[in-house]
């Protein structure tokens, strides 16, 4: 998945604008709720090494919140880490060009707005 369509569908679905506000990160995104401007995920430009993988290269991850209960299980599944600069047991790295599905990755944004409100 690229950016501009997880970004459009954080548009057209919660009223979502990416807001960049680290000047010496620019490429990072936090995506608010339009109300409260409470974080629901963040979108990241992350080198590989530094997400634990034998790469070098720069990777997009999408970090969302889950359940505590499912973040073990969905940390086995190929294309999700434990969380970037976030809490770990909240909190999940996927990675946008993995090999999550959109609709496997709209069901993880869904899911940490809905774990977000309030």
């Amino acid at each position: 998945m690229k950016r501009e369509t997880l970004f459009n569908y954080a548009r057209d679905t919660f009223n979502a604008e990416p807001e960049y506000l680290w000047s010496t990160f620019p490429e990072y995104a936090v995506l608010r709720h339009h109300d409260g401007k409470k974080w629901f995920a963040v979108v990241m430009n992350v080198p590989g090494t530094k997400l634990g993988l034998n790469t070098d290269d720069v990777i997009d991850v999408l970090a969302v919140k889950v359940r505590p209960e499912h973040s073990g299980s969905l940390r086995k599944k190929e294309g999700i880490l434990p969380a970037y600069h976030m809490n770990k047991e909240h909190w999940i790295s996927v990675i946008l060009a993995g090999p999550l599905s959109d609709e496997e990755i709209y069901d993880l944004l869904s899911e940490s707005h809905a774990l977000t409100t309030g």
